[in-house]
């Protein structure tokens, strides 16, 4: 066994913990004996030596192998350096590309995220394109309901009046089979006779449907046991052209205009006979009637455009009116609103509403119609006179009640209370101050079966053959300008001329 010694040179101030633990770090390397030594050297300063013998070494080595191993320690010390910097480096590398990856993670989370976003944003938007669409079709499904209603109301009333049909012609069959039997009234009497008076209509309680048909019928007589016929095949009997006086003729229907759409099977045309600036006596106005929610009113200031069916300009009411009783008169349309009584003065030159009035107690929106229905309750008029309205009440039973209107506020300035049954005829018109009314809206051969005049009170029947050419006509008026009829039948716009006797 070797000693190898160690020397120390320490300072005064060296402290002696530190020594003891350099004493302890020899001994565990494997020293079995250790000797230490303290001495001043030549200087002065103060020398520790420590002894310790090599655990491996029987003797010290020589200065050559010192240095072999001194050189062996620098290549091994070198050869760490080197894998350590190669470490260094590919942890930098390593580094570098956690980084990269980093941030194309990074970058592909913000890729996804924007394209998770176009497509939530794709999906909100086709969201609301649905709820639109289901609101459009809540709307239209409420509409259908509604026209389904209106259409089930028609219907029930078109039931009721088959069935009111089926006991009129009962009642009818069995009077004839009674008047057969020999039981009518002597004949013997001349035609003027045989119309009764209005006492007598009274006494035979006009207010029943089924009388006026079958009075209609049973006082029919031939036209020229009435007036006499000229060449012409015109009455001349008391003619008169100029002034006022009563019906006593209609002639063919004449044919003007066919609608194109099945809107116009029914509706309302006019004139106005008493035109202002800026129209004149060939202005003409329609309004399809067929549906709801009515508000277009189409204007012509040519009768060749009405003819033609390109109109000049087409009126957007500010509400919608109900029924064909719509009336032209001194540059104004009179019209009835959607389900009320109210009647509405609209100004055609300012498209604006002038005036409106509510018609006391008037039935409306199917209470009190013509007999073809159509909510024709309140039906306005116009005549020499001015304009009037004709509607029914409850207070009347149904029967018609006609009142004199001023044009300006619509004020109600008169009214006339008939015995003549409302829902009992097709329509009515008024000329010269009397009501007329038509006996069928569809018999090809119906006639005007009914007059109440204004100015005596009084009412009488009537038998003036009055044709139904298309069998479904919807609104009749008297023009008092052109003096003739204006209709509505199946689609058709057609005229009638008329002749008035001396009154």
């Amino acid at each position: 066994m070797s000693f190898c010694a160690c020397r120390c040179s320490c300072g005064p101030k060296m402290p002696a913990l530190q020594l003891l633990f350099l004493a302890c770090l020899v001994w565990g390397m494997g020293a079995r004996t250790a000797q230490l030594r303290k001495a001043n050297d030549r200087s002065g300063r103060c020398q520790y030596t420590f002894t310790v013998a090599s655990p491996v070494e029987s003797s010290c080595p020589g200065e050559d192998q010192a240095m072999s191993a001194i050189q062996d320690l620098q290549r091994d010390s070198s050869i760490q350096h080197a894998d350590l910097e190669s470490t260094k480096a590919r942890l930098s590398s390593l580094e570098s590309l956690l980084h990269q990856m980093t941030l194309g993670h990074a970058a592909g989370t913000q890729e996804a995220r924007e394209g998770l976003q176009g497509q939530l944003g794709a999906l909100r938007r086709e969201r609301d394109q649905l709820k639109i669409q289901s609101q459009d079709l809540e709307v239209a499904y409420n509409n259908l309901l509604q026209d389904k209603s209106a259409l089930e109301e028609e219907k029930r009333q078109l039931e009721q009046e088959n069935e009111d049909l089926a006991r009129r012609l009962e009642g009818s069959s069995q009077e004839v089979a009674r008047l057969r039997r020999g039981q009518c009234p002597s004949t013997q009497r001349s035609s003027q006779d045989m119309l009764p008076s209005s006492r007598e209509v009274s006494q035979w309680n006009l207010d029943t449907m089924a009388f006026q048909e079958l009075k209609s019928e049973l006082t029919e007589v031939p036209a020229s046991q009435i007036l006499k016929e000229s060449p012409s095949g015109q009455p001349r009997n008391k003619e008169r052209n100029n002034g006022c006086g009563v019906l006593v003729w209609v002639g063919e229907p004449v044919t003007l205009r066919t609608a194109e759409t099945i809107t116009g099977k029914y509706g309302v045309w006019m004139r106005d006979p008493k035109p202002a600036h800026p129209y004149t006596q060939e202005t003409t106005w329609r309004i399809d009637t067929v549906g709801t929610g009515i508000r277009q009113v189409y204007e012509y200031s040519l009768i060749s455009q009405f003819e033609q069916g390109y109109p000049s300009k087409v009126h957007v009411l500010p509400r919608p009116l109900e029924s064909t009783g719509a009336v032209v008169y001194a540059g104004s349309l009179y019209f009835q609103g959607a389900e009320s009584r109210t009647v509405l003065r609209y100004e055609l030159n300012t498209e604006s509403v002038k005036a409106e009035k509510e018609i006391p107690g008037a039935g409306y929106h199917g209470q009190f119609p013509y007999a073809w229905g159509g909510y024709t309750d309140i039906d306005l008029a116009v005549d020499e006179s001015g304009l009037w309205v004709i509607y029914s009440t409850e207070e009347a039973k149904g029967a018609i009640v006609l009142s004199k209107l001023n044009p300006e506020n619509l004020e109600i300035e008169r009214t006339w209370e008939t015995n003549i049954r409302k829902q009992s005829v097709a329509n009515a018109f008024v000329i010269c101050g009397t009501l007329y009314t038509v006996s069928s809206y569809s018999s090809a051969h119906a006639m005007v079966n009914f007059a109440y005049d204004t100015g005596t009170g009084i009412s009488k029947t009537l038998t003036i053959p009055f044709k139904n050419r298309y069998k479904y006509s919807s609104m009749i008026d008297y023009n008092p300008l052109e003096r003739k009829l204006f209709a509505w039948d199946n689609f058709n716009m057609v005229t009638y001329d008329i002749k008035l006797s001396e009154m």
